[in-house]
């Protein structure tokens, strides 16, 4: 490899994948630097760390700070996890959906959607919160962050007619996703508009997608009790 301009980060993640693979990196081995991995590969060592953040986030490799970066020796097993239409999730389901955006407008990003967006400074971002409904009863609100310098177009879609979780899934394609799934009390704003008593617990699935480096959006989902959420491995 001799181009940065021909040889992708993902080429280069797996170029280091295959050595894993055929044990010329065996597990618990210290991999070389990012330095000497771009000078043998004749690329950028931004493309370096690029491709080793994406193994790290595969559970292929661990990054330790001041350490190096190690291959595992107990490769943390992945489960794909689709995003799914909401819309489609309800009406699979038999009900019938209904979707109400609660607020939209342009507000400069929080330091939290900042950082987990992977930005160096905070932007203005379209700010959404929106109730989906299932037969009338909450099902889902959601309060989204999306990034106008990655999706400038959603500001010509009419976002009290069409949700958009349904565009985004639809028009907005990503090759990067994070989801965090825990159980949180509902407070405020979000019991008010799910109709449960405050200090209820409801899971929330945090989801970050991203086209290569380019962050597209950020969705806080709140779920209602009893929501099931399925995935494949």
């Amino acid at each position: 490899m001799t181009s940065d301009q021909k040889h992708s980060w993902s080429d280069i993640r797996e170029l280091i994948h295959s050595r894993i693979l055929d044990a010329t990196y065996r597990p618990g081995d210290k991999l070389p630097r990012d330095e000497d991995l771009a000078l043998e590969l004749g690329c950028a060592r931004t493309t370096v760390h690029r491709a080793m953040r994406s193994l790290a986030e595969s559970g292929i490799v661990e990054r330790r700070r001041k350490g190096g970066t190690i291959v595992c020796t107990d490769p943390v097993t992945r489960t794909r996890l689709d995003i799914p239409v909401t819309r489609l999730e309800v009406e699979m389901s038999g009900a019938v959906y209904a979707y109400h955006m609660v607020d939209c407008r342009h507000l400069l990003a929080p330091g939290s959607v900042t950082a987990v967006m992977g930005l160096v400074e905070r932007e203005v971002m379209l700010n959404i919160k929106a109730l989906h409904l299932s037969d009338g009863k909450p099902f889902i609100y959601e309060d989204r962050w999306i990034s106008l310098e990655t999706v400038p177009e959603i500001l010509k879609v009419d976002l009290k007619r069409q949700n958009a979780n349904e565009w985004l899934v639809r028009n907005r394609p990503y090759n990067r996703c994070s989801v965090q799934l825990y159980a949180e009390a509902a407070l405020g704003e979000i019991a008010e508009q799910m109709l449960v008593a405050p200090g209820s617990a409801l899971l929330h699935i945090e989801r970050t997608t991203w086209l290569n480096d380019a962050p597209i959006t950020h969705v806080r989902a709140t779920t209602a009790p009893g929501y099931r959420l399925s995935t494949t491995s």
